[in-house]
């Protein structure tokens, strides 16, 4: 009977001591989490935007004696078709850039003239260019930059008449002046982004001179004050030209 007993209290000592041994075993930890890779915007790229335009058009006259004659304002606008190239590189978190841009544009309106109601005058802008410097901040593959620089317009300026609409008159311009912009854009893959974008043209006064004699206020020269809104939708290539891969974060 004392043998029975002595097996009992052992198999019960050897159950209790069991359950303690596995749980000082040591617990294999989990793998750690991959490390985020870091977008790098340096280098080449090449891309095609689209959006839409305003230009803002005050007409003046300026008489054989000097004097300035205003003929009101109109603002004119209309889509945006055209593409971009220029090249980034980045250092820590800031972009810096250069950038060519060229657009093709439908911005046009006619409105009768206050001084002669006779006559209408029609302003067509057919293309726009840009050439600027950026400066950017990216957070991994969303970048935010400003930009600025030089800025150019083709312009056509046509005197009609109210009724008919027969062109009596008429001058084109390319006219030169500066821009401010900015803008956000996302890499959505290694070598692809899209983004949004802003710019403002200043581009001044100028004077023009008519195919004819100006039918609205004789021996007049026309002067013209522009200012153009572009907003317009990104998508740019990249090419690794100049430019280091992607690498992980460090900790």
């Amino acid at each position: 009977m004392r043998k029975v007993w002595a097996g009992i209290i052992g198999l019960a000592a050897w159950g209790l001591a069991g359950p303690a041994s596995a749980a000082d075993m040591a617990v294999k930890a989990p793998p750690p989490a991959p490390l985020p890779v870091i977008y790098d915007w340096s280098g080449f790229y090449i891309g095609g935007n689209g959006g839409w335009g305003q230009a803002h058009n005050c007409w003046n006259f300026l008489t054989a004696l000097g004097a300035s004659i205003a003929d009101g304002c109109r603002n004119i606008s209309g889509g945006l078709l055209g593409g971009q190239v220029g090249y980034r590189w980045q250092t820590g978190q800031f972009v810096f850039g250069l950038e060519g841009q060229g657009d093709w544009a439908n911005l046009r309106g006619t409105r009768v003239s206050l001084i002669n109601p006779v006559f209408s005058e029609q302003t067509k802008v057919d293309g726009l260019g840009l050439f600027t410097g950026q400066v950017g901040y990216a957070w991994n593959a969303a970048l935010l930059y400003i930009k600025g620089g030089a800025a150019v317009t083709g312009t056509n300026y046509n005197i009609l008449t109210t009724l008919g609409n027969v062109t009596v008159a008429s001058a084109s311009a390319t006219r030169w002046g500066g821009t401010i912009g900015a803008g956000f854009e996302y890499g959505f893959a290694p070598n692809w982004s899209a983004g949004l974008e802003y710019d403002h043209l200043f581009m001044g006064n100028a004077n023009n001179s008519f195919s004819v004699a100006n039918p609205i206020l004789a021996g007049a020269l026309n002067r013209i004050g522009q200012d153009v809104d572009m907003v317009t939708v990104r998508v740019n290539y990249r090419f690794n030209w100049g430019a280091t891969a992607p690498v992980a974060a460090r900790y």
